[in-house]
């Protein structure tokens, strides 16, 4: 028999799955009957479980992570029209996204990208700041990060699919997310055998646009896909595909400066577009760290298409 912890734990098992499926195909419809077969349950008790695990209805939750990742493409991406970016998350026509972005924002669309962008655009970036950095790094010499005078080296790879364990994290950005992997995520590494293992930090959510409270990070560990976590954590794949990536060296108050350049400048003019796939800072085996300095490194990846 089934006890309350492992039903916990299996309800908790599927509403991720529905929550990245979600995610994952914002521009397609997303109707109860599909997602309730993404979770295994019935449409109607399907409806009555995600209204009590995520405390938001599922018409409330959807509308919502439409019109937050419209408002981070609105930025991001200033030459796509408003109608395809209102296409991209799954609005069936430009006078009805107009009016949803309005109601949720208070601003149209067109106001929205012409306003204080830059200031979306590093409060966005900077949602990724204090990830997986301290100890987890080894030790390497002084490094730099791109400014105005030393210009961004993006490159374009293609990346294989990665299997990933992980642990969530719900709340602010910021400091919590360093304690989090400082106090959570290190001592669940150690005891399942993956100190060593290529990291990943996926933050969700855009704190510009997103109530902290309901912020999403997850912080990732490189598994065989024969891996099996127990609860709290949960296995996931990586998208592979078209990657933009830029190589960091830098500390948590660089970061955030090169995660907008790279959004804010560079993908701008590089006849490329954001897709459903999740941005995310992969930490390889290899990538240094010098304690004295809290300098570390990375790969700043974020998913790209053709316009």
């Amino acid at each position: 028999m089934t006890g309350d912890g492992d039903a916990r734990d299996e309800y908790r098992r599927r509403m991720h799955a529905v929550l990245e499926h979600i995610d994952r195909h914002l521009d397609e419809p997303l109707d109860l009957a599909r997602l309730a077969a993404v979770a295994n349950f019935s449409p109607y008790h399907f409806h009555r479980l995600f209204a009590a695990w995520m405390d938001e209805r599922l018409g409330d939750y959807l509308s919502r992570r439409r019109l937050e990742r419209a408002a981070l493409m609105l930025s991001a991406q200033p030459r796509v029209p408003v109608l395809t970016v209102a296409l991209n998350v799954g609005f069936g026509s430009g006078e009805a996204f107009a009016r949803a972005f309005k109601a949720h924002f208070g601003a149209s669309p067109s106001a929205w990208r012409t306003g204080p962008g830059d200031r979306r655009k590093i409060d966005q970036a900077l949602r990724n700041v204090d990830q997986a950095h301290g100890p987890f790094h080894r030790q390497h010499g002084d490094s730099h990060h791109p400014t105005a005078e030393n210009p961004m080296n993006v490159r374009l790879i293609t990346r294989a699919p990665v299997t990933v364990a992980y642990l969530r994290h719900t709340g602010a950005y910021g400091p919590g997310i360093a304690e989090f992997w400082m106090r959570t995520v290190a001592p669940w590494m150690d005891t399942h055998g993956l100190t060593g293992h290529a990291r990943y930090g996926i933050s969700h959510d855009d704190p510009s646009v997103t109530e902290p409270t309901r912020c999403r990070y997850d912080a990732c560990v490189e598994v065989d896909a024969a891996f099996e976590p127990t609860a709290p954590a949960q296995r996931t794949t990586l998208p592979g595909g078209r990657y933009a990536v830029m190589d960091f060296k830098g500390n948590v108050d660089e970061i955030g400066v090169a995660w907008a350049r790279l959004l804010g400048e560079w993908l701008p003019s590089s006849r490329l577009q954001l897709d459903m796939r999740p941005s995310f800072e992969h930490y390889p085996v290899s990538a240094g760290y010098d304690a004295g300095t809290g300098r570390f490194e990375c790969e700043i990846c974020v998913p790209v298409a053709p316009l």
